[in-house]
């Protein structure tokens, strides 16, 4: 009998090809969905974003204009209720109501040229962006074209500077202006006006430092217009360890007669 021989003889080893996987149109197809989802929840992310950043700004604008804004104090004129480089929070709707009392720190557009004239160039790119958020109120305004006084007389008023104990006088009744820099004179320019209707004669609590309506009477420019009015200074917010709400001085004013009802 003859032996049957297996086709593989000792020694040597079957030849193996890789299998390669096919992928299916299936999984290329499942593969590019995956894609696709990952692209449209990438740009779903950015542009829920961009609809935030969008509502900021403009909720900050809103409120700038009808409701609050900052402000940047440059000088000395107010010491010491405001100092150098603090920051402040104006209430703007006192202005839009008209609701302007004696009293009242108040910002205000310089309309009369108080202010010397500023340059227009540009701090760059920096610049730009500063202005640009300033503008719709996520920064405080630094305030080189507005000026911050407090309000003294209102319009019909009978301001006069001094009597006889050297206080400032409105409609006849003597301020005791608890709030005037210390060592400081009431006025050392002697004044007598009448405050027109709907302007308003303003003083800095610094007199000394102070380029307010008693410079400006010899110009006929020391009123300042309802209407250039921003707001009403009720808070310090920063540096933060003087932060501290700015309260209206009513003592002071308490009686104070209304225009036309004392010997003016």
């Amino acid at each position: 009998m003859t032996e049957e021989r297996s086709s593989d003889s000792a020694g040597e080893q079957p030849e193996h090809k890789p299998v390669r996987p096919r992928r299916s149109a299936r999984s290329s197809r499942s593969s590019a969905s995956r894609n696709a989802k990952k692209s449209t929840s990438a740009w779903r992310s950015v542009k829920e974003i961009l609809i935030v950043v969008v509502l900021a700004i403009l909720i900050a604008f809103i409120v700038k204009t009808l409701f609050i804004r900052g402000f940047y104090i440059p000088s000395g004129s107010m010491e010491n209720t405001l100092e150098l480089n603090d920051r402040i929070f104006v209430n703007v709707m006192n202005a839009n109501l008209g609701n302007i009392d004696r009293g009242d720190i108040v910002v205000f557009h310089d309309t009369k040229n108080w202010l010397p004239a500023q340059p227009q160039g540009s701090d760059g790119v920096g610049g730009a962006v500063r202005s640009a958020l300033s503008f719709v109120g996520i920064l405080p305004d630094t305030g080189d074209q507005a000026l911050v006084k407090r309000v003294i007389g209102q319009g019909g008023d009978h301001v006069v500077c001094c009597d006889a104990d050297g206080r400032v006088t409105v409609n006849g009744t003597a301020l005791d202006e608890t709030y005037v820099y210390p060592g400081a004179a009431p006025s050392e320019i002697p004044f007598d006006v009448i405050v027109p209707d709907d302007h308003y004669f303003v003083l800095g609590d610094h007199r000394n430092a102070s380029a307010d309506s008693r410079v400006h009477l010899a110009q006929d420019n020391a009123f300042i217009r309802k209407d250039d009015i921003i707001g009403t200074a009720f808070v310090i917010a920063w540096p933060l360890d003087r932060f501290h709400i700015l309260h209206h001085p009513d003592q002071v004013f308490a009686d104070v007669p209304a225009a036309g009802s004392s010997d003016n």
